[in-house]
């Protein structure tokens, strides 16, 4: 009988262990208050909320990751114990945006595969009676084969506005999205209307009006208003918007205030400041008023949101040190997976390695070191500190070796980078154990490349621990090479073996746990384009050198990264930009590029099943055979208690946004 994927997958996602977000409020009227009021509890990330229309028990709606994955809760306004909304997250590892007006909640979700590559899987579903005590199915008002973004709905209800990037292929844009505004009645979502081309993040004022943001030919992010009737909207052609808000200032993500269009709300970013804040512009004066800035001034603030009655003023950002919550980000936390013998688990460094019985995981903190830390989370020590270290690989036959890069990351062919062999002894893990990081074990350091050789990285030790394969661009390509595992590379390059050649990009190798092959990322299809990256397969001799396509007719536009292999070998586990763009990047800190969700396959290019569903990039994975050898559960760790560091919410803006127009 074939057997599915099994074990446990860890994996590090950039940024995310230290949003520590929570949703806040401000009084607007009869004036603004003087500080924001925290309406969620302080644990996991919370985000994306949205007051919902009962008057007589005002309460909010919001997107938290306590339970593993993104859910959908539920929390009055006065505070409490926040509920899940079960009807949203049976059948989803992902949902955003949510809405709840007349009883019915909307939001968007990704769990329908468009079973092509290269689209998003987002789209706009509701739930008739969200509090209803049958189960009830959500039903889609995206229409197959369309991707749907940031839902609004009108003052009424009737309306709903979407940023829809339509049923076209996703083109690889990670910036602006190139989305359009489009309308329909919640009654009769297969009619649809473009209102406006080139626009995301729609907020409504009234039935007729839609605020909503773009990048202007100027460069500058701004908010911009298309004004309509609702009686005729789908015969009409796409409308030329007016732009509303001046040159100078990023403006994001509106919301508008429900008093007849005059004000709205935007997440600003301005020139001199590193932080994204929340003010109100008059469009009659044409002024701002601040409303974080003043308050937090060194915090990120996101996606405003604005009660129906305009006299209370959402937002989330970083909870702050002080303020009650966790305060620790953990070293280990679990993470919802779609595949029922296949565990997931985030970590908190890149390029996790596990040893040969599970038990220890080496990782590298922020590229800053290497440590090692406890399958249960509960102890970790640093091996290596204060020198720049990347991709790991544990020895399979030495549980006190670990292969790893020491060079700065990202460099030129030329740059010194260097494999390193690190050894120490395990009885110090047992007689130094903490339960912090700073605890230091000796080690020993055996560079085993020339200083000569330029860029060496990504270390994979062979299954019987005497080879290592790594890249090297030594000969002005980056190429795989074979070396000694113990004695390294001779000064008159003996014991070293060219594996690939050519002039393109062959990196980030994996050898099989069968010895067989060697899994790597290359752009030996196309050398002319550095960012398209598909997976080769190679025998340890250098014959049999084959591409795994994934994405037939397509593959071109691949991006796969940091493949690795099952313990039987039938299983590559990889990164890929496979299902486009999940939520506008825009709205979210930390956006690189959308090639961060993982993936498995079989090695025969079939079975491809997703993995992670999220805004965040994920990558640096690896696969252990055994399913109980990282021993936290989902519930056990969010970012609480355990080993890990403190919880700062020092994230960046989008590296592509720039105030330096």
């Amino acid at each position: 009988m074939e057997t599915g994927p099994q074990g446990t997958i860890l994996f590090f996602t950039v940024g995310r262990t230290d949003y520590g977000f929570d949703v806040f409020s401000r009084q607007l009227l009869p004036s603004i208050s003087a500080n924001d009021r925290r309406l969620t509890d302080g644990i996991s990330v919370n985000f994306n909320a949205q007051f919902n229309d009962d008057e007589l028990n005002p309460s909010i709606v919001f997107v938290s990751e306590r339970t593993g994955s993104p859910r959908i809760y539920h929390i009055a306004a006065g505070a409490g114990i926040p509920k899940p909304l079960p009807h949203s997250g049976d059948t989803t590892l992902f949902v955003d945006r949510p809405i709840v007006r007349n009883r019915r909640l909307y939001f968007v979700s990704a769990h329908e595969d468009p079973n092509s590559p290269f689209r998003s899987w987002s789209a706009l579903y509701s739930v008739e009676d969200y509090e209803s005590p049958t189960v009830l199915l959500p039903r889609r008002l995206t229409p197959q084969g369309a991707v749907d973004y940031s839902p609004a709905l009108s003052r009424s209800g009737d309306f709903i506005a979407v940023a829809s990037y339509g049923t076209r292929p996703w083109g690889g844009e990670f910036q602006e999205l190139q989305t359009d505004i489009v309308v329909f009645r919640g009654s009769d979502p297969e009619k649809r209307a473009v209102v406006c081309k080139l626009g995301g993040w729609p907020s409504w004022s009234g039935d007729s009006a839609i605020f909503f943001h773009r990048q202007a030919e100027d460069g500058w992010w701004s908010v911009f208003r298309v004004e309509f009737s609702p009686e005729n909207f789908l015969d009409l052609a796409p409308q030329i918007p007016s732009r509303v808000t001046p040159a100078g200032v990023h403006c994001f993500t509106p919301a508008a205030m429900h008093d007849g269009g005059r004000r709205i709300s935007v997440a600003t970013r301005r020139k001199g400041s590193k932080y994204r804040h929340i003010e109100i512009f008059d469009l009659e004066s044409g002024e701002f008023s601040p409303v974080t800035e003043p308050v937090h001034p060194d915090s990120h603030h996101y996606n405003p949101f604005v009660s129906l009655d305009s006299k209370f003023l959402g937002y989330h950002r970083f909870r702050g040190e002080s303020g009650p919550g966790e305060k620790t980000i953990p070293r280990l936390d679990p993470v919802a997976s779609p595949i029922k013998d296949l565990r997931m688990v985030r970590i908190a460094g890149a390029f996790p390695a596990f040893s040969p019985g599970g038990d220890l995981v080496a990782f590298n903190p922020g590229f800053g070191g290497l440590r090692v830390v406890k399958s249960d989370g509960s102890k970790e020590w640093t091996l290596v500190k204060d020198r720049t270290s990347f991709g790991n690989s544990w020895s399979p036959t030495e549980r006190h070796v670990i292969y790893t890069s020491m060079g700065p990351i990202f460099a030129s062919t030329d740059t010194t980078v260097q494999i390193a062999r690190v050894t120490f002894d395990p009885r110090d893990l047992e007689s130094k154990g903490t339960t912090t990081s700073q605890e230091v074990v000796h080690s020993e350091v055996k560079i085993l490349t020339r200083t000569d050789t330029g860029n060496n990285a990504f270390p994979s030790c062979s299954p019987d621990g005497r080879f290592v394969v790594f890249r090297s661009g030594r000969s002005g390509y980056k190429n795989l090479y074979v070396v000694d595992a113990l004695e390294g590379e001779h000064d008159d390059g003996g014991s070293l073996r060219q594996l690939t050649e050519g002039k393109c990009i062959d990196t980030m190798p994996s050898w099989s746990p069968r010895g067989d092959l060697i899994a790597f990322s290359s752009n030996r299809h196309n050398p002319s384009n550095t960012e398209a990256f598909s997976i080769y397969v190679i025998r340890p001799d250098g014959s049999d050198l084959r591409r795994i396509h994934v994405a037939e007719g397509e593959a071109d536009w691949e991006r796969i990264n940091h493949v690795c292999f099952s313990r039987d070998g039938e299983w590559l586990l990889f990164t890929a930009n496979l299902g486009g763009v999940t939520v506008e990047p825009v709205s979210a800190p930390n956006q690189f590029q959308p090639y961060g969700d993982l993936y498995v396959m079989r090695l025969d290019g079939s079975g491809l099943r997703r993995l992670t569903w999220n805004g965040y990039e994920n990558g640096t994975p690896a696969w252990h055979p055994k399913s109980d050898c990282v021993e936290v559960k989902l519930g056990d760790l969010h970012l609480g208690e355990g080993v890990g560091d403190k919880l700062t919410g020092q994230f960046d803006e989008p590296l592509w946004i720039s105030c330096d127009i």
